[in-house]
């Protein structure tokens, strides 16, 4: 002891002018580098120290007083004398991996049990300032650098004991979080391809509701996924696991999705949201992701499912054909336009009637963008880059062109059916939300 402190006095006595701003850092390892040996009596008796660590746990830390007595008696009382003999160890210079991976043991099953990670730290932290209270109670001021070298061995303890909880407790999180991931994707596809789901959906956990809201998604491309200076893959990565994490708190953890960085298929159960909370719901969707999602819905009973899915597909690619509004648009307001989009001839005529437009290209753009925007002259104006008598001027030049007034409800309702047959009658239909059997193809690899 004596060797001890004069190692700290040759320190503080060798620092020298100009050296004062440095002296508790040299001293600090002048510490480590002397004789003195830290301070483990205390810590020894850990039978009679873990009973009173417990009792102080179930008396002060939340949760813990609620455990059964026979966990506070059994797992928690070993786990704490775990912590002392840890403590004692690395104070000795003993090898502690061992004690480590019990910590982290006892972390996992705390976790699948449910006590929140808060609790486990605080009864931690608790313990070492008890602990230390002993050491401090037991020594004088001749154990001063002892005394020191044992506070900073401790620090270390204390971090090796929060870090074995924490990898324990994020390793489950990811585990869980992994199995019902697989359980979700099993089951959704399930339903899109109309197997049967009872026996899967109860390995998994899973509820089957008797119907649903399915909704079909059209997510852009974020604007960092252009940008040259970021990776592209990333920042798509990161807005679908945005989108998922918003899904999944909104949806109560009920929901079920195949996506992709581009879109998918959700299935909502009917019984969990009512109709007027999913525009609030893609809404938050669309926050979560920073761009403007789109999404049509159609509520069918669960054997229904996979037709229901195509035709929300299908209105989704109408939707975008007709350059609609990012939001969600439900079959009932499209019903006729979903229509015209079946091949026949009333299609065919109708995908005639915009020929006249074909040498006039800005007069067939300003069209779709005025349907497009629910017939407002004004943004459509803005949106062209125009003046709005440009934009009504070339409103009565397509009347004259093709002999609908666009100004008339019976002109408007031929033109705008033109405009969806139209998108249909040349070209193969692409569908911007994939189908569900693509994207399920996709989250499966």
């Amino acid at each position: 002891m004596v060797q001890a402190t004069n190692s700290v006095g040759s320190a503080s006595a060798t620092s020298g002018p100009g050296s004062a701003g440095r002296q508790p850092f040299t001293t600090a390892r002048s510490l480590e580098t002397a004789t003195a040996a830290p301070i483990s009596d205390p810590l020894r008796d850990v039978r009679s120290l873990s009973a009173a660590l417990v009792a102080h746990f179930a008396e002060h830390v939340a949760r813990c007083g609620t455990l059964p007595g026979d966990a506070l008696r059994g797992e928690v009382t070993a786990v704490t004398r775990t912590c002392l003999e840890l403590a004692a160890g690395v104070l000795e210079g003993r090898d502690v991996a061992a004690k480590i991976e019990r910590l982290q043991r006892a972390g996992a099953d705390w976790a699948r049990e449910g006590i929140p990670i808060g609790t486990i730290h605080r009864a931690v932290h608790d313990g070492f300032a008890l602990g230390f209270d002993l050491i401090v109670d037991a020594t004088g001021p001749e154990d001063y650098a002892r005394l020191a070298v044992t506070a900073r061995r401790l620090f270390e303890v204390l971090a090796m004991v929060d870090s074995a909880f924490a990898v324990a407790y994020v390793r489950e999180h990811r585990a869980v979080v992994a199995e019902h991931h697989t359980a979700v994707h099993t089951v959704a596809s399930a339903l899109l391809a109309g197997h049967p789901t009872s026996t899967m959906a109860r390995a998994g956990g899973v509820e089957i509701d008797e119907s649903y809201d399915i909704l079909a998604l059209s997510i852009p491309p974020h604007p960092g996924e252009s940008d040259p200076r970021v990776d592209g893959e990333v920042v798509a990565r990161r807005k679908l696991r945005r989108v998922q994490s918003a899904l999944a708190d909104r949806g109560a953890g009920r929901a079920l999705s195949l996506l992709s960085a581009d879109g998918g298929t959700v299935l909502l159960p009917a019984s969990e949201v009512a109709v007027g909370e999913l525009d609030d719901l893609v809404a938050g969707l669309s926050t979560a992701a920073q761009v403007p999602i789109t999404a049509t819905v159609i509520r069918a009973a669960t054997p229904d499912i996979p037709g229901a899915a195509e035709q929300a597909h299908e209105l989704l690619d109408m939707v975008h054909r007709l350059e609609g509004k990012p939001g969600l648009h439900r079959f009932d307001a499209l019903a006729m336009e979903y229509q015209l989009t079946r091949p026949g001839p009333g299609r065919e005529y109708l995908g005639t009637l915009l020929d006249p437009l074909d040498e006039h290209p800005e007069l067939l753009e300003t069209l779709r963008r005025h349907i497009g925007n629910d017939l407002s002259r004004r943004h459509t104006a803005r949106l062209l880059g125009v003046h709005t008598n440009t934009v009504d001027n070339r409103l009565k030049r397509i009347g004259q062109l093709t002999g609908f007034d666009p100004a008339q409800p019976s002109g408007l309702w031929y033109l705008r059916s033109a405009l969806v047959a139209r998108s249909y009658r040349k070209a193969e239909r692409v569908r911007i939300g994939r189908p569900a059997a693509m994207v399920a193809s996709n989250a499966m690899k």
